[in-house]
């Protein structure tokens, strides 16, 4: 049988020392380099994560943990006291050893080296979760930097001369030290108490010990009733960064074909970034304007209206990605999602999406023909997505995962 501590009950200790009670809430101090206003797939989690968390009560109402969030994000212009936890930003080394010595346990956000440095020497339980591949791969991102391609994990297999070449336009300096400091990391993570990562596919890349899969978690809401645009013209949907690595180009490449195929059908960009003049000017030169609106970021409301008219989400990254939020974000509004087979896509679209081989222009196109041709299928992978979603990635499911693995590192679980 599975006891767990209350934070109402006084402080007490089995046979073995073991704390099994305690007369507070876990101070739990949560790190994250990035964090609101900034925005991502780790301030999203994160900010949801530190949210669920600071509401857990127990049965006589008591809270059970004291969040703590420590970022070196600015705080511009965003309203810190909305939040029903405590946020230090930008703390110097001497408040963050406050800090950590304050807390009970501490959970970082990707393995940030003087966080998880303190940590461990303030002989505080540690957490690190993965939200890249740091660990494994010195740019970060497991892609091979000169060519834009998936890395097949050179570092690992102990090919560290073409880790150094890889981040060589960095200078050969930057380049030694992105290689040296994966090692730091690597040495560093093995001795946490835990480590969590978003898929079992990550888990099985970083091989360490002490290793919990916890799928990232969204709050549902009901299906965003769908409807065919104005034109009755399919609409492909993208949603995300314009950048190199989201694969946008390889999206272009692919309504190329489509086009040629005689197809009819419309790409709505939805997003901004570094990426998005060089994109509009390939539009142009591609002579695919006509059919390629590029919609902006777009939040709330507004994104909800553009993509009730979707007919497909494509995801065509082609690399460093390690969970894809806009996948199950996808899936959450029952729309089929086609995705390049990354490891991270495959585990969280089961057989509830299409993957294309990644990269593989033509294997694009055939996958959207293939929806294209048949919308009854469509509709049914979209509904089959929208249940995996809510069966797998629930907020709430998250948030529990979450708070067992605190407790244990604290030794505040007996089983």
């Amino acid at each position: 049988m599975e006891h767990i501590a209350s934070p109402d009950s006084p402080l007490k200790k089995d046979g073995s020392g073991r704390p099994l009670f305690r007369t507070t809430p876990v101070a739990l101090l949560l790190y994250s380099h990035f964090f609101a206003p900034s925005v991502g797939g780790v301030e999203t989690v994160v900010l949801a994560l530190a949210r669920g968390l600071a509401e857990l009560r127990d049965s006589n109402g008591t809270l059970q943990f004291e969040i703590t969030l420590v970022t070196q994000t600015p705080v511009g212009k965003y309203d810190d006291h909305a939040l029903s936890f405590r946020v230090i930003r930008r703390p110097g080394l001497v408040q963050l050893c406050r800090l950590i010595r304050k807390a009970d346990v501490i959970h970082i956000a990707g393995p940030a080296l003087a966080p998880l440095a303190l940590g461990l020497l303030s002989r505080k339980p540690v957490v690190v979760e993965h939200h890249g591949f740091q660990t494994i791969c010195p740019n970060g991102q497991l892609l091979i930097a000169t060519t834009g391609t998936p890395c097949p994990g050179h570092f690992m297999a102990g090919r560290h001369a073409e880790c150094l070449r890889c981040n060589s336009a960095q200078g050969w300096f930057a380049s030694y030290k992105l290689w040296l400091f994966t090692f730091v990391r690597r040495l560093l993570c093995a001795r946490a108490k835990a480590n969590i990562t978003p898929t079992q596919w990550l888990r099985g890349l970083l091989h360490f010990p002490r290793t919990t899969a916890i799928p990232h978690g969204l709050e549902f809401e009901e299906a965003t009733s769908r409807h065919q645009p104005s034109s009755g013209t399919p609409v492909i949907a993208f949603l995300g960064r314009l950048v190199t690595t989201k694969g946008v180009r390889l999206l272009f490449e692919a309504a190329k074909i489509l086009r040629e195929q005689n197809r009819s059908f419309e790409l709505l960009i939805i997003g901004d970034g570094p990426e998005r003049a060089a994109l509009e000017q390939f539009a142009r030169d591609s002579q695919l304007t006509a059919m390629v609106r590029f919609g902006g970021r777009l939040d709330g409301t507004q994104l909800e209206a553009a993509l009730a008219q979707a007919s497909v989400v494509v995801v065509p990254s082609l690399g460093g990605e390690v969970f894809g939020l806009v996948v199950v974000e996808s899936m959450q509004r029952a729309l089929p999602v086609v995705a390049s087979d990354l490891g991270a896509f495959a585990e969280v679209l089961g057989d509830a999406g299409l993957t294309f081989r990644t990269g593989d222009v033509k294997d694009l196109a055939a996958t959207l023909s293939r929806l294209l041709d048949d919308p009854s299928f469509a509709e049914t992978l979209g509904h089959r997505a929208r249940k995996r979603a809510l069966d797998f990635y629930n907020n709430s499911r998250m948030i529990e995962a979450h708070k067992r693995v605190y407790l244990e590192v604290c030794d505040l679980i007996k089983d």
